[in-house]
């Protein structure tokens, strides 16, 4: 016992004598035991098919911090000897590095806050997408197409400094389905009024088939958000513009992969009963000058 204390002793005092030695065979050692920790849970996740992919990122930064500060304490009287030696530097320092400073204090917020979570869809400034990574630098997006509502391929890379002072908008809830509002713009040859009941029916048809499962969502989302805003069946609304042409706009709780083919098949029953009114109408004319002949 006493030799196993006297080669242990020895190995301290060598390691404190070499600390650059000591600080490769920590990080060495920390990454490898991270690296298999993190392998196993993503097996396990995998396995069990979990989404585990935020847990993970959590994981991952704070072995990250812990071995900044192994590390420090490794160098901390070096570290001590440096600080009072540049005291004189520290405010330059501080506006050198103010924007990593701001960085870090946003991962903060977002550690205190939890506005979103990895896997989410967000919206901050112009930029949508899903959430795949955060760091205490930057939050990786994968962009989302706001008008068809599908992946891009891109990624933006956001600095965290934003998430403190920009908007942050959660859009997890409107993942699946969403409020797709859209337009359509006619001349002012025909009544739209007269077509309203047969448009309003074949739209609330191509809306039947997820009309349940849209029930449930909708009840899941307003009681999280705790209001209700949310209409199933399709809202139509007819009005005209500044240039005196007629606008039918169309607004519809459906899901999410699926708006842009609702979009072109209500868009095709609409200008489908507009041509026929047009064609009816021409006939009707036709027949009324006839008679008068």
């Amino acid at each position: 016992m006493t030799e196993i204390n006297a080669v242990w002793r020895e190995v301290i005092t060598f390691l404190g004598a070499n600390k650059l030695l000591a600080s490769a065979l920590l990080i060495f050692v920390f990454l490898l035991v991270k690296r298999v920790i993190l392998k196993i849970i993503k097996k396990r996740s995998n396995r069990q098919g979990e989404d585990r992919r935020h847990q993970i990122t959590i994981l991952a930064q704070l072995g990250n911090a812990l071995l900044i500060i192994l590390v420090m304490m490794v160098w901390a009287s070096e570290i001590q000897s440096l600080a009072i030696s540049i005291a004189a530097f520290m405010v330059a320092i501080v506006l050198a590095t103010r924007e990593f400073i701001q960085c870090f204090m946003g991962f903060i917020y977002y550690l205190g806050a939890r506005p979103f979570r990895v896997g989410d869809w967000i919206q901050m400034n112009q930029n949508l997408g899903e959430v795949v990574e955060m760091d205490w630098a930057k939050t990786a997006l994968l962009e989302v197409d706001p008008e068809s509502f599908s992946y891009t391929g891109k990624h933006i890379y956001v600095p965290n400094s934003q998430l403190v002072t920009q908007t942050v908008r959660n859009l997890n809830f409107l993942r699946r389905y969403t409020m797709h509002t859209f337009s359509l713009t006619n001349e002012p040859t025909a009544n739209a009024y007269k077509l309203l009941p047969a448009f309003i029916a074949r739209a609330r048809a191509h809306c039947e088939y997820f009309r349940d499962v849209a029930e449930r969502y909708k009840g899941l989302i307003e009681r999280n958000l705790d209001a209700e805003f949310i209409s199933i069946d399709p809202d139509v609304m007819v009005e005209t513009n500044e240039y005196a042409k007629l606008i039918v706009t169309v607004s519809l709780f459906c899901p999410t992969d699926q708006a842009y083919s609702l979009q072109q098949k209500i868009s095709a029953d609409w200008m489908s009963l507009w041509f026929k009114e047009l064609q009816e109408q021409e006939d009707r004319a036709v027949h009324a000058g006839q008679k008068k002949s």
